[in-house]
């Protein structure tokens, strides 16, 4: 269930993420690519958890000096929006500094994100040598197609890739894990997103009580014309589709210039969407509705509220009819605002101890 509790704290709603779990069996060593970006929980379940982080030859160092790695009670941490300088070797020892177990992750730049629509026609990258002596071939290891973003009509789906290198009768390593220090100048070497169409039979799911979230008047930045949207819950790592008036917005649309009314991210798989124009946005993560957008385009209308107020003040040396007017409809929206933000909670609560629904939250 969404958090309603946050949301109703203030006028500022943070965004609801996604997070990459990741475990490795005490004593081992596990290798993972991931994407830059990617809020990431390393797991090591022991009391008094020791981590450290090494990479390029440089000394070990306290991973509690890193501003966005945190640890937790338990004894995980968790790097917030990762960046491809932390690419290294994260070692968790217990309180006797015995190493208990080891992750080598290789946070590849999702900046240089290589992406394609195989409905297009459009094809990933190929395989190359690299010149270093070993005959290293550079290729791309794919994760598994996610689940189609959408049922019973059509959809895309996507997949990630990752930059891999591998040597001859060798295990293949992670780009930059492989590479460490060594710099080479190479586009080949990058993560990609791959999407294709898809359409499946819609799954009996049983009701849930997860809430979807309502952002009213929120408004295109005056300078730009545009701005972001951001899909709580959705990631490059998830199935996530957005609609403009009901009608989906595709990446076939964009990345064939049919489609120029918005911009999905890349970098996010879809999460963040750039607008241009006064509408209303939905996002649905697998499938789920999460959150719908009320977005409003410039302040004209309010400053035509303004220059009549300003031209009745002037004439009438005092507040005139239409700022009186103003003045009683905000204090009784304030009002029903706050009324309703109460009912609301105390709904939201009667209906977490009761029977399971689906629940919504408006945000002015």
């Amino acid at each position: 269930m969404l958090t309603t509790w946050h949301l109703l704290l203030g006028f500022t709603v943070p965004v609801l993420g996604h997070y990459v779990s990741v475990t490795c069996p005490p004593g081992k060593v596990c290798q993972q690519a991931l994407l830059s970006g990617s809020t990431v929980l390393l797991h090591c379940n022991i009391s008094g958890a020791r981590w450290y982080h090494f990479f390029m030859m440089t000394s070990s160092s306290n991973v509690s000096i890193i501003p966005n790695v945190n640890v937790m009670p338990g004894g995980s941490i968790v790097i917030t929006k990762a960046l491809p300088s932390q690419t290294g070797i994260y070692y968790c020892r217990d309180k006797n500094n015995r190493q208990v177990t080891r992750y080598e992750i290789d946070f590849q730049d999702v900046s240089k994100l290589h992406l394609t629509h195989r409905g297009l026609g459009q094809r990933p990258l190929q395989n190359e040598t690299l010149i270093l002596g070993h005959k290293e071939r550079v290729f791309t290891q794919w994760e598994p197609w996610q689940d189609c973003n959408r049922c019973k009509k059509p959809g895309e789906r996507k997949r990630v890739g990752y930059c891999y290198i591998e040597v001859p009768l060798e295990k293949p390593v992670p780009c930059w894990l492989y590479l460490g220090a060594i710099k080479i100048m190479s586009n080949r070497m990058r993560p990609e997103l791959q999407v294709e169409d898809c359409q499946v039979q819609c799954v009996p799911e049983p009701s849930s009580n997860m809430n979807f979230i309502i952002f009213d008047n929120y408004r295109l930045n005056e300078g730009s014309g545009s701005t972001w949207l951001t899909c709580p819950l959705a990631s490059i790592y998830r199935p996530v589709v957005w609609e403009l008036d009901d009608r989906p917005l595709t990446w076939k649309g964009q990345l064939s210039g049919q489609d120029v009314s918005t911009f999905l991210d890349p970098s996010t798989g879809g999460q963040q969407l750039q607008i241009f124009k006064s509408a209303i946005y939905k996002c649905f993560v697998q499938q789920e509705f999460i959150a719908r957008f009320n977005a409003q385009g410039n302040q004209d209308a309010l400053g035509a509220l303004q220059d009549k107020i300003k031209a009745e003040e002037a004439l009438q040396g005092q507040p005139g009819p239409t700022l009186r007017r103003l003045a009683l409809t905000l204090l009784v929206g304030t009002v029903l605002a706050a009324a309703t933000l109460l009912l609301l909670l105390l709904r939201l609560l009667r209906a977490s101890r009761g029977k399971r629904s689906r629940q919504t939250l408006l945000v002015k």
